[in-house]
């Protein structure tokens, strides 16, 4: 299966210069862990995370001063639609992370988290018919 079967094409997009807590309480909203950021002054596309977040937070930063721009997740990786599932998964395992933006052209059509690969792949495999035996 490819990840365009997977992912969410419901993306939240934010700007740099939203508040870190502005971006919390979208997220929360949409009940996200991340969401696609987009600087129109340039033509960049990065994504802030619930563990970019936390990670300021953490650090004592205050969340209604800092702004998103400064706290997206480096070393991104794109994901193309017609990846496999594999793939990206392998991909967030190298680099240790839980989302990937899919880009179609230059464009982001998606956001695949490793839920939806869980879930997708959950659905695939049928339990095996097993006799139960009690417990003593």
């Amino acid at each position: 299966m490819q990840v365009r079967n997977a992912m969410s094409t419901q993306v939240l997009s934010i700007g740099p210069d939203h508040t870190l807590r502005q971006a919390a309480a979208l997220m929360a909203q949409r009940r996200v862990g991340a969401a696609v950021v987009v600087d129109p002054d340039s033509s960049g596309i990065g994504i802030l995370t619930e563990r970019d977040i936390l990670n300021a937070i953490g650090a004592g930063l205050d969340p209604d001063v800092e702004r998103t721009g400064s706290h997206l997740t480096s070393d991104l990786v794109f994901a193309p639609p017609t990846w496999t599932l594999h793939e990206a998964a392998a991909a967030m395992v190298r680099g240790g992370f839980r989302h990937l933006i899919v880009i179609d052209g230059h464009e982001p059509s998606g956001v695949i988290s490793v839920r939806d690969i869980v879930r997708v792949w959950s659905q695939a495999v049928q339990p095996q018919d097993s006799v139960t035996t009690p417990m003593h």
